[in-house]
């Protein structure tokens, strides 16, 4: 096997010399640059396509990915064609390193760009529809193109965690640099919370069946898929008890499930009288002293 290997590259040098020598070598020489290209560019071409192929959030971003690769292909196969006439190796050589760097110079935030592209369709850390904060920007995905990523933000324009119908623009070639959070990445479902405070006056064990209670009535249907309890975490404060309650939510309903909860608490503590909210509010305690009975003991 090894012999043979060695016996085509012993031809393939012969037949190099052969042009180098022929008074026609540039001419050979571009000719044989561009179809070793041609062929590259086809087995890449091929094997590019079918992998992101599979992977691809739009069928446009595919067509558009394939139109640049081809236009880059293009330009790299007639600069090379053309140094090639030269017929002098050396000169190809020099000329494809400088090109190259040249190339990616000038072209280093769009290159990023495309290559951070491939990476989010290759990992895929998010997909249309999730809610991921990139950037300190909490937003939807709506679109992945080859060089933004577009948000329908969340909150921004209103407090919450609500969409606002904003769309920011997300250059792809800041994804190598930047944290992303996603919410839904491996559950479909967050954990979120309600605070209650209640003064220490209060019934402990009411206060926790209304509460989760009403974490039950509101979020029934994801009881039901995820089999997760709500439930209470506790800690004191200076003027009561700080109540927790947690419960599983989709993310884009949060705000809403949450309004809906608080509305079903409310509603039960003012119709208990075993709990109370706590406010701040202060206490002053008179006590009244006959000032003149103090007199007369002192006397």
């Amino acid at each position: 096997m090894m012999g043979e290997i060695k016996a085509v590259l012993l031809k393939i040098l012969e037949i190099i010399g052969i042009i180098l020598a022929s008074k026609y070598r540039g001419i050979l020489l571009s000719i044989i640059i561009v179809i070793s290209l041609l062929i590259v560019r086809r087995i890449f071409t091929k094997i590019i396509k079918a992998y992101i192929s599979r992977k691809e959030f739009k069928e446009e971003n595919i067509t558009q990915f394939m139109m640049t690769w081809k236009y880059i292909w293009t330009a790299i196969i007639t600069i090379m064609g053309i140094i090639g006439l030269s017929g002098s190796m050396k000169a190809v050589g020099i000329s494809a390193g400088f090109m190259g760097m040249v190339l990616g110079w000038s072209l280093q935030a769009p290159v990023t760009g495309i290559a951070a592209w491939l990476m989010i369709i290759l990992k895929r850390p998010f997909k249309i529809g999730d809610r991921v904060i990139i950037a300190g920007i909490i937003g939807d995905v709506m679109d992945v193109t080859m060089t933004h990523i577009i948000l329908n933000q969340v909150g921004g324009t209103v407090g919450g965690e609500e969409r606002s119908g904003r769309a920011v623009l997300i250059p792809n070639a800041i994804m190598f640099s930047q944290v992303i959070m996603n919410y839904t990445l491996q559950q479909d479902y967050i954990l979120d919370e309600v605070p209650v405070r209640i003064t220490f006056e209060s019934d402990w064990e009411e206060a926790e069946r209304i509460l989760v209670e009403a974490a039950k009535k509101v979020t029934s249907d994801v009881i039901e898929k995820t089999g997760d309890q709500p439930f209470i975490r506790a800690e004191l404060f200076d003027a009561g008890v700080l109540m927790r309650l947690r419960y599983k939510v989709e993310p884009p309903n949060r705000q809403e499930i949450s309004t809906y909860i608080v509305r079903e608490i409310f509603r039960e503590f003012a119709n208990n009288s075993k709990v109370e909210f706590c406010y701040p509010k202060s206490e002053i305690t008179y006590e009244w002293k006959d000032w003149r009975k103090e007199r007369t003991k002192k006397a």
